[in-house]
């Protein structure tokens, strides 16, 4: 199916050589923008604008929205943070994930990094096929930067995917109320659950430092705890962090800053539905929304971090 004729024209992008370490190609693409933002593409079908491609099938459609959100923040923000379910659940002729790879590539030659958002999880053998599945062979389209992995399998779920230029952002606190239940809990030995999985990611972290100081592998670490994320960002100095819970879950600019060293690098802050949902159902131009909310979204960060 054709693409819709976007209005919104693709940034000039530099020719100039790119870093091959993941933190600090992201790190570039952030001083870019000067955004340390990330939007997050979940498209759910009944939420999409009327306009988009209504009589087209439910992944063309998708399909179609996706690519006029790249279109509409790329200007805006480094990098986007596609949900690998959003894609896997259409799976007739294996065209969910083949819309996925198409979406990554846009974004990729929109010049923004990717965050795979799989929360994959697993050891072994069963680890080095998701990794192959998220990061293919080196130069090869549709394939993402980074991927979310669950780290709550141990090392053994997370070492497999770090893979020579690109990187992981493994969970560590989230965002979600239900987190509580097992992150929150007090160890023993002193400190939290989340704590301990923190003390294990900067140690894994340790071998994959890039020039700038940060590691291939991040943490995520949600906006909407900012007493924990402030005692995690000291507990994990090299860790780039992923916060999601900006926006629609509750966390607003100045819950984020914890996540930031006193020089402003550190983290980049994650938004998804205020972003991408940002128009009336019946506008015809409703790229204009999403581009008004990325705008707003990065305005109110740089306005916070100005604070630190």
């Amino acid at each position: 199916m054709p693409l819709p004729q976007f209005k919104y024209p693709a940034p000039a992008m530099s020719s100039a050589p790119q870093p091959t370490h993941p933190a600090d190609r992201l790190l570039h693409a952030i001083d870019t923008r000067r955004a340390p933002v990330c939007v997050g593409l979940d498209p759910v079908l009944d939420r999409l604008p009327n306009a988009v491609a209504p009589d087209a099938e439910p992944i063309e459609r998708i399909r179609a929205f996706c690519f006029g959100v790249l279109r509409a923040v790329a200007e805006h923000v480094p990098c986007v943070k596609p949900q690998a379910a959003c894609f896997e659940r259409y799976r007739q002729n294996g065209r969910g994930v083949e819309v996925l790879n198409e979406i990554i590539a846009e974004a990729k030659r929109l010049g923004m990094e990717v965050i795979l958002d799989a929360k994959r999880g697993d050891i072994g053998v069963t680890a080095e096929h998701y990794a192959a599945m998220a990061f293919g062979e080196a130069g090869e389209r549709g394939t993402a930067d980074w991927i979310t992995i669950n780290s709550y399998l141990g090392a053994d779920g997370i070492t497999p995917f770090l893979k020579p230029g690109r990187g992981a952002f493994a969970l560590v606190r989230t965002s979600n109320p239900g987190g509580d239940a097992l992150q929150a809990q007090a160890l023993a030995s002193g400190g939290t659950v989340a704590d301990a999985v923190a003390a294990m990611v900067r140690e894994l972290g340790e071998s994959s430092i890039g020039d700038r100081g940060y590691s291939a592998l991040g943490a995520v670490v949600g906006a909407t705890r900012p007493e924990d994320a402030a005692r995690l960002r000291e507990a994990m100095p090299r860790q780039l962090f992923l916060v999601p819970g900006y926006g629609a879950q509750g966390g607003g600019a100045k819950d984020v800053l914890p996540c930031f060293h006193e020089d402003g690098t550190g983290a980049v802050i994650t938004a998804s539905r205020s972003v991408i949902y940002a128009f009336d159902p019946n506008d015809e131009e409703w790229m204009k929304g999403i581009e008004g909310a990325a705008r707003k979204m990065v305005e109110e960060i740089r306005a916070a971090l100005k604070t630190l």
